[in-house]
């Protein structure tokens, strides 16, 4: 039985990791005493006699984590941005290639990939791999999230019967273009430049849609939406958590609302091609909490352990 300790259990991200486990009986929970959460010296001994670990921290606090491994067994899954970028850590996206799966099985260091960063490499990798896009395209994406992940002040802002009147409408921000999400999205999806990026945090509690435009004509070989549908079909044909959904023609579109809530509690992602042959608008939706953090946390530890990668999560 695997023992896994999960440093940040009381954030949102920990809880929501610790409800996925709940009914397994193929690992061991070691809880920390309320008291010693942030007691270095705990936590390095808890870490280190774990199997598992999932950090669950701010980035500062989980280099920290890292540092306090002494054990050559134990395994961390980072939940942190701390080490997306880092290429000696596995990325945790198992679907964007044979490549990142094989990583995951054999790496003792995985980064789970940032909710809105998954949502945009899902969309944005494949294009790139598959020579649709060049990797030196000018790449604009934008998002709708819910407030889940805003962080435990905005979520008590929101969540308060007195919360400003601006809150009820959808607030853009990272208006500087320097999400922290940045770096990430370009390493991760192969661009040369990073991508600018528009998200938006609305009045619903959890549930993300990326969206990413494309003038076909800015291409040097122009595609189709039923052509970049196949490809996307064809990338994710063994996929699990990732679903290309339906091609709908141009009147089915003219009807249909893309809700951001739809996955919310689930865990898996879907993308979506909609547009014509001379605007292509590529969207994926996600649950920010389930595939864009704690659900992809553990299909990455389901993966490490060699056992089905959805186990708990459908």
């Amino acid at each position: 039985m695997a023992k896994v300790y999960i440093d940040g259990q009381e954030g949102t991200t920990g809880l929501k990791i610790m409800e996925r486990f709940e009914g397994r009986n193929d690992i061991e929970i070691i809880r920390i005493d309320e008291d010693k959460r942030k007691d270095p010296a705990e936590r390095a001994r808890l870490i280190n006699g774990a199997d598992y670990v999932f950090l669950c921290l701010p980035d500062d606090a989980s280099r920290e984590a890292v540092s306090f491994v002494d054990n050559d067994h134990v395994r961390i899954i980072d939940a942190s941005t701390a080490h997306r970028t880092n290429p000696e850590w596995a990325y945790g996206f198992p679907e964007l290639s044979d490549e990142h799966r094989k990583k995951i099985q054999s790496s003792n260091r995985v980064a789970v990939p940032g909710c809105y960063a998954s949502g945009f490499a899902s969309i944005i990798y494949p294009l790139v791999k598959n020579g649709i896009i060049p990797d030196d395209y000018p790449v604009f994406a934008y998002a709708t999230s819910g407030y889940s992940g805003a962080g435990k002040k905005a979520i008590a802002i929101y969540e308060s019967e007195d919360k400003p009147f601006e809150f009820d409408s959808p607030r853009q921000y990272a208006l500087s273009q320097q999400h922290k999400h940045l770096p990430e999205m370009q390493a991760v999806s192969g661009l040369k430049f990073k991508p600018m990026f528009n998200p938006m945090v609305c009045d619903y509690f959890s549930g993300m849609v990326v969206s990413v435009p494309i003038q076909t004509r800015t291409l040097t070989k122009p595609v189709t939406p039923k052509q970049v549908h196949q490809m996307y079909m064809e990338h994710y044909q063994n996929a699990k958590m990732v679903e290309v959904m339906p091609l709908m023609s141009i009147e089915e579109q003219k009807s249909f609302f893309l809700a951001s809530n739809t996955l919310s509690g689930l865990n898996k992602l879907q993308v979506f091609v909609f547009g014509n042959d001379e605007q292509i608008l590529l969207c994926a939706r996600l649950d920010n909490l389930g595939k864009g953090a704690s659900g992809a946390a553990v299909q990455c530890l389901n993966i490490m352990l060699g056992i089905d990668e959805t186990t708990g999560l459908i």
